[in-house]
């Protein structure tokens, strides 16, 4: 697949500046820890996303690769202590950080990676990018920090709130996964040089993508395989957890079903997860959810207009195509 091709060869790219940003951690156990989940795999389909950024503008790939190794320290820092705080064990098929060095030195190694990120882009300045723009660039990655943690702390503020309202969730997702993938094509867009309505526009595409990621996760918990998936098919039900397809339900719902559903996502078992489906279906919540991704896509790529053709262009197309094709 073309997408999984252009990914592989940005990763290659990024993971040359990860190892050569974390290297000089130590003692040793912090930088093992600090480089494991990195190591552990994943698309890195953020820093891809800052180069191409970049060069979508008409800015050359290399400038970028500090601010895209900063944007994957960011995420990555976030996984770590997301794990903590939700207890996972497993993360990209390997133990987590906290399993296999404990939570404190874990807590490190996320705070390693967050301050590493700042040290990354704040090198970026090279004699044709204006500081300005590495300035610009940085409050972005800044911003986008705050924003994870607000949108992690009101993801916990929503459990067992059935009252959440469609606006507060997508807020929420905003800030919690589309934040820094926003992020992610603006800092780029900003080293490479864009014009301001280009900064903008990819701002947007990088914002209207993380938002339809998000929702197509919902989407697929309960429209995949199980071998696909992963896990389990309805584990959002299971866990209770507040999702677009659950705070569409619970806003159409007659007061007979919404006292089910909330009793089902409160039972926290998968013997319901049958019957939520059925609820949701009979709502639309669950056609609901694949529409909205859908069309945030779809607005997306029409963003991308305010740049010329060309194979970054064309590579940032086929991601905003990637993100509702996933399967898991």
């Amino acid at each position: 697949m073309e997408v999984i091709k252009i990914l592989k060869r940005y990763s290659a790219i990024v993971d040359e500046e990860l190892d050569r940003v974390l290297g000089t951690v130590e003692p040793e156990k912090l930088q093992e820890s600090s480089e494991h989940l990195i190591k552990a795999g994943g698309k890195k389909l953020r820093p891809a996303l800052v180069m191409l950024s970049c060069e979508a503008v008409g800015g050359k790939r290399e400038d970028a690769v500090k601010t895209a190794a900063a944007v994957e320290l960011i995420h990555t820092f976030s996984l770590i202590h997301d794990d903590i705080m939700d207890k996972d064990e497993m993360r990209r098929g390997k133990p987590s950080v906290h399993m296999i060095w404990g939570e404190p030195m874990a807590i490190l190694a996320g705070d390693t990676l967050f301050s590493k990120a700042f040290e990354a882009v704040l090198e970026t300045g090279t004699a044709h990018i204006p500081s300005e723009n590495v300035i610009s660039a940085l409050k972005t990655v800044v911003g986008s920090c705050i924003d994870i943690c607000e949108g992690q702390a009101f993801d916990m503020c929503f459990e067992g709130d059935f009252e959440v309202s469609e606006e507060a969730y997508m807020k929420m997702i905003y800030k919690k996964t589309a934040a820094l993938i926003a992020a992610a094509t603006k800092s780029g867009a900003l080293v490479g040089g864009g014009s301001p309505e280009q900064v903008k526009a990819l701002a947007e595409y990088g914002k209207l993508i993380g938002l339809a990621f998000q929702i197509q996760d919902d989407y697929l918990d309960v429209v995949s395989e199980e071998e696909d998936l992963g896990k389990p098919v309805g584990s959002d039900i299971v866990e209770g957890k507040m999702t677009l397809m659950v705070v569409r339900a619970l806003s159409s719902a007659s007061s007979e079903d919404k006292k089910e559903i909330i009793s089902i996502l409160n039972a926290k078992c998968d013997t319901n997860v049958e019957r939520a489906i059925e609820l949701f279906e009979k709502y639309g919540s669950i056609k609901y959810t694949y529409d909205v991704a859908h069309d945030n896509v779809e607005r997306a790529k029409k963003l991308l207009d305010v740049v010329e053709d060309s194979p970054a262009k064309e590579a940032l197309l086929l991601l905003a195509d990637f993100v509702l094709q996933r399967n898991h």
